[in-house]
């Protein structure tokens, strides 16, 4: 049943994908070879940069419809609004930043969720397509409202917001002031073990069918 309104959001593929080790070394020479000019990686044979078609083809999320867009209302009635509509209770927030929601929250309360009702079961899929912010300890109150709503989940373009997001972490992350990374490094990860199979991890098991997303297989 939760299968079913998972795909109906279009994030099944990626709440199936799991943990990803990346190598970072090879992450430290992609940053040092981006530029936020052309949004393009310079390599030594040319010029490669991800693409929408890399994040359906990777992800498997939906890269047509609506902007992932809208305004950010830090206030802390807001949260609290938004959270009882979507979560049916009132979330648990950081004490530094009220307009973060704590992750280990979220996942306490959906592992309780008795999945026994249409609402009950729309609630814990919800729970399952938040993102989280580099720490990987909050989700932002910003992209609930876009949530709120389960029917208009799907018809937005998270493919295009998903790459928008990596893009500008990339930017920032190759300053000569910054010494970390956010974003969606999965996605930079098995992108680049695509093009570049020689960096890639041997599999070892068989691998699903060529029709499940590549960050699955």
């Amino acid at each position: 049943m939760v299968e079913n309104y998972l795909r109906a959001t279009g994030f099944y593929h990626v709440s199936r994908i799991g943990v990803i080790r990346g190598f970072h070394p090879m992450l430290a020479a992609l940053v040092e070879r981006w530029r936020p000019k052309i949004h393009t990686f310079v390599l030594p044979i040319g010029e490669v940069t991800v693409t929408l078609e890399d994040v359906a083809h990777i992800f498997g999320l939906p890269i047509d419809g609506e902007p992932v867009s809208g305004w950010t209302d830090s206030s802390s009635d807001f949260v609290q609004s938004q959270g009882i509509a979507i979560f049916g209770r009132e979330p648990s927030v950081s004490h530094n930043a009220k307009s973060y929601i704590k992750l280990s929250w979220v996942r306490r309360i959906r592992d309780a969720e008795p999945l026994d009702t249409k609402e009950s079961i729309r609630r814990y899929v919800r729970w399952s397509t938040l993102f989280m912010d580099k720490s990987t300890a909050y989700v932002h109150a910003k992209y609930l409202p876009l949530l709120r709503d389960f029917e208009q989940i799907h018809t937005y373009s998270w493919g295009s917001s998903c790459l928008a997001h990596l893009y500008r972490a990339l930017c920032r992350a190759s300053r000569y002031d910054t010494k970390e990374i956010d974003g969606p490094l999965n996605l930079l990860f098995v992108w680049a073990w695509e093009r570049m199979p020689c960096l890639a991890p041997v599999p070892r098991q068989t691998l699903p069918p060529a029709e499940i997303p590549v960050a699955r297989r």
